[in-house]
């Protein structure tokens, strides 16, 4: 049998920390912001992980 591919497109947008956690950005923050909140842009700002089954499946394409 094959080795499993990792998507290219993932490794691109997301990342695999050490303890094992998946780090993202949050969509919606090239442009357009000017009609957002500032509390809004300072929420999507932060790092925020993944959890749960979208999480599991992410782990399945990145292959780890």
């Amino acid at each position: 049998m094959t080795k499993q591919k990792s998507r290219k497109s993932l490794i691109k947008r997301v990342k695999l920390t050490k303890t094992g956690k998946i780090k993202h950005r949050t969509q919606n923050m090239r442009h357009l912001r000017r009609h957002k909140s500032k509390a809004q842009i300072r929420r999507m700002k932060t790092v925020k992980f993944l959890k749960g089954g979208i999480r599991k499946n992410i782990l399945k394409m990145l292959g780890a």
